[in-house]
């Protein structure tokens, strides 16, 4: 019986995410926490844009995640 789930549902599985996709969300997530928090300033980042920042490190997990040998 598992084995039948297991093999009709194989076209989705989740892999860890490689260790470069992995760090740069969290940089990027960090960077937006301490934007937000701390009112740390970033030159590039504008302060109002810290929730896409946070959007951006959430994708770039996502991607590493649902994408085999990213």
């Amino acid at each position: 019986m598992a084995y039948a789930y297991r093999r009709r549902y194989s076209w989705f599985v989740l892999t860890p995410p490689s260790v470069a996709f992995f760090l740069i969300s969290i940089v990027l997530a960090l960077v937006a926490f301490f934007m937000h928090y701390a009112g740390v300033r970033v030159p590039i980042i504008n302060a109002a844009r810290v929730f896409n920042v946070l959007a951006i490190a959430y994708v770039v997990l996502v991607v590493g995640v649902l994408f085999r040998g990213v």
